[in-house]
């Protein structure tokens, strides 16, 4: 089949899990005799001159059109350059659309202005169509108190919203209760269902001769050699709530075995560093966001994989993090919102510890019992066999391939 994947980030010069779980997919339908042609803005490069820029990315086939930034800047120029993503992706990509025709469209949100798109895909082959729906916007926002209900601007997402999900043939949800949840939030779909996470179940590894003296060593440079680092790699925001963190790093500011680093960026990244100097924590470290393959290498040399969610959320997040934590053989400590069943998955599978939002002595406790080598290792091995039956990438491709078939 002719496959066309949209995303609004992808590799190689994304940070971000989407980019890598997208590219893991688009190489697995490859590998599989597919022919697959990534969509996504080029928001890191200076394409801006030129119609369209297309290459391959380990057999892939990319086509990266101009796009002003879209991470990390102030809201307004994000929503401005999220509103021209689909305007922009068809005048660079519809010479190609019109000569190859497409059998299915899979679309990655966030995010929610890809719609305009799929329709005119639609209208052009009539295609199959499936939405992947990792970030349920606006109702998060709304949630949080960043926009207001019955604001114009939020009527406005909430049209966009559900202008893209009746494109969509079929719509994957991250986890069984925001399956539930989004049953009632928007009725007009009939074709629901889970569709997980994934990440390839090959851990990075290290050259053999690697070791945390060398100078390369991420512990060394930053001074962790003897330390249990909590690892917390991704988006630094208000959907995470990172003074769960902050008030956990507090906590432990006495465990002088107990280290924590967050590398991301955000809007509470300000939070973050002015929590860190008002408290004058020394047990907790900042850094920006760094490639994907050196963030790799990094996650690789740490001991815990971190994360967190705001208590106010609706919607059932399953951070893609999770599953870089896993692949790697690391045991899981994070806070979810009341309900989500991710909570479930990671404590059955006897991978890690999960708290609900705000049940700060649970999660400093859960942290002190990860101070202990021999349960992180029981949890580490748990944690590759968990990927290995559950999150695969090619559980993924088969889950999509056989739900548009049968539709």
């Amino acid at each position: 089949m002719n496959l066309l994947l949209i995303v609004d980030d992808y590799l190689p010069d994304s940070t971000k899990v989407a980019a890598k779980m997208m590219h893991e997919l688009a190489s697995e339908l490859h590998s599989q005799g597919h022919d697959v042609l990534v969509v996504t803005p080029d928001s890191y490069q200076n394409y801006r001159y030129l119609p369209r820029h297309l290459d391959i990315l380990e057999g892939v086939k990319v086509l990266r059109f101009p796009s002003g930034r879209l991470k990390n800047i102030p809201k307004p120029i994000r929503l401005v350059n999220e509103l021209l993503l689909p305007f922009r992706a068809w005048r660079a990509g519809k010479a190609h659309f019109a000569n190859e025709k497409i059998d299915l469209v899979i679309c990655y949100s966030p995010s929610i202005f890809w719609g305009w798109l799929v329709y005119k895909l639609k209208k052009l082959w009539i295609p199959k169509t499936y939405l992947i729906l990792r970030d349920i916007f606006p109702q998060w926002a709304i949630d949080n108190g960043i926009l207001k209900k019955n604001s114009p601007l939020t009527k406005f997402f909430l049209f966009m919203e559900r202008f893209q999900y009746n494109q969509a043939d079929i719509i994957g949800l991250m986890s069984r209760k925001n399956l539930e949840w989004f049953r009632n939030y928007f009725s007009g779909k009939e074709k629901l269902e889970v569709l997980y996470n994934w990440a390839s179940d090959r851990p990075i590894v290290l050259d053999s001769k690697f070791n945390t003296t060398d100078q390369k060593s991420y512990r060394r440079q930053l001074g962790l050699e003897d330390k249990v680092v909590f690892f917390y790699g991704g988006n630094i925001g208000h959907a995470q709530d990172m003074s769960q963190i902050l008030r956990l790093a507090l906590k432990l500011k006495d465990f002088s075995s107990a280290h924590f680093l967050l590398v991301g960026a955000g809007d509470e990244v300000d939070l973050v560093r002015n929590f860190i100097q008002s408290e004058n924590l020394s047990n907790i470290t900042r850094l920006d966001p760094i490639p994907q393959d050196e963030f790799q290498k990094m996650m690789i040399e740490f001991d815990v994989g971190l994360f967190c969610l705001n208590r106010n959320h609706s919607t059932h997040n399953f951070p893609g993090k999770i599953l870089g934590y896993l692949v790697q053989g690391l045991p899981i400590l994070g806070s979810v919102n009341p309900g989500n069943d991710l909570k479930e998955v990671i404590e059955e599978a006897n991978v890690g510890f999960v708290v609900i939002a705000g049940e700060d002595e649970r999660f400093a406790q859960s942290a002190v019992s990860l101070l202990d080598k021999e349960l992180r290792k029981k949890m580490g091995t748990n944690s590759k066999q968990l990927v290995t039956n559950k999150f695969s990438t090619k559980s993924a491709c088969h889950q999509i391939l056989s739900s548009v078939l049968n539709e």
